[in-house]
């Protein structure tokens, strides 16, 4: 068995170093464009085998990572830097990571007692702050790694494949590596899935729980009133806007982060990480200790809560 996985093991990889070299011999550019079309589908037909064939689960969702970071880079490919494009494409798919987490997070506790699963969890030898711990993992740990797994997987081979075309037409891959910089963009990804998605989104995530562990219904009218009552009442009242500005900040994503960050996460290479003055952000360990407060309240919660 071990000597006929090793021969399929070895049979694939001289499968993809002959792909590898094809360009060399191979000039065609409509067998070029075949190739990059099959290679782009192999990619795709991989993550529907992770979640088919090992899993069991009949989900087409991961479609939308693929497509969306994909249209992104596409569309973008033509009037950006290269560098701009790889981490455009990859904070669209990080984006609907975030939505889904948001979703995710909102249904967690609720979807148990609606569909009464939670007298099954409850039978367990497993405490109820450890099930929303491992609940909470989902958005702050399990998504911003497959996505970042899938970005850096897709950009790799995106950049064989542009280097192979490149190969082809007479010119140096060099030029290309250098104007495209990819482990720089990934790192620079990496960087803001820790501080945004994963520190500084915190206390959304858990707050969202907490609703998800207390509604009886609607918990997504339930998460948004509250913010929503407070905004309405603050302009009533003082004629001000404070909250508003308090959540576009928790929205914003740690801009202390980085040194010249304006609007949003900037997709600028000569950009400065500046991790020193975030991890001294009053903001950032405020959030942290209300996302905590969130999590102990949401566990209580869930320990008293009946199916619906």
């Amino acid at each position: 068995m071990m000597h006929r996985l090793a021969r399929v093991h070895i049979g694939l990889a001289v499968a993809f170093i002959g792909l590898v070299l094809l360009p060399l011999w191979v000039s065609n550019p409509y067998v070029i464009s075949v190739l990059t079309l099959a290679a782009l589908y192999a990619i795709f037909a991989s993550s529907w085998d992770i979640l088919s064939g090992y899993i069991g689960q009949l989900n087409f969702g991961h479609a939308v990572f693929f497509g969306v970071g994909a249209y992104a880079t596409g569309f973008l490919g033509p009037h950006l830097h290269p560098l701009f494009v790889l981490l455009a494409g990859g904070l669209t798919a990080v984006g609907f990571a975030f939505l889904v987490g948001i979703f995710y997070t909102l249904d967690a506790l609720y979807g148990e007692r609606r569909d009464r699963s939670i007298l099954f969890w409850k039978s367990l030898p497993v405490s109820d702050f450890t099930t929303v711990l491992a609940k909470a993992s989902v958005p702050l740990l399990v998504l911003p790694v497959v996505a970042f797994a899938i970005t850096v997987v897709t950009e790799s081979i995106m950049l064989l494949l542009s280097s192979m075309v490149v190969l082809t037409s007479g010119l140096g891959v060099a030029t290309l590596w250098s104007r495209v910089q990819l482990y720089q963009a990934m790192f620079m990804l990496g960087y803001h899935l820790l501080t945004v998605h994963v520190l500084w989104y915190a206390p959304l995530y858990a707050w969202l729980l907490l609703i998800s562990a207390w509604a009886r219904r609607s918990p997504f009218i339930w998460a948004a009133l509250p913010p929503f009552a407070v905004v309405i009442l603050e302009r009533m009242t003082f004629h001000s806007s404070h909250f508003i500005g308090f959540l576009e900040y928790r929205f914003g994503g740690g801009r202390e982060a980085v040194n010249n960050m304006k609007d949003n996460f900037p997709l600028d290479p000569e950009m400065h990480l500046t991790p020193g003055i975030f991890l001294a952000t009053p903001g950032l360990w405020g959030g942290l200790v209300f996302a905590a407060i969130f999590l102990f309240a949401a566990a209580r919660l869930r320990r008293y809560r009946e199916p619906i």
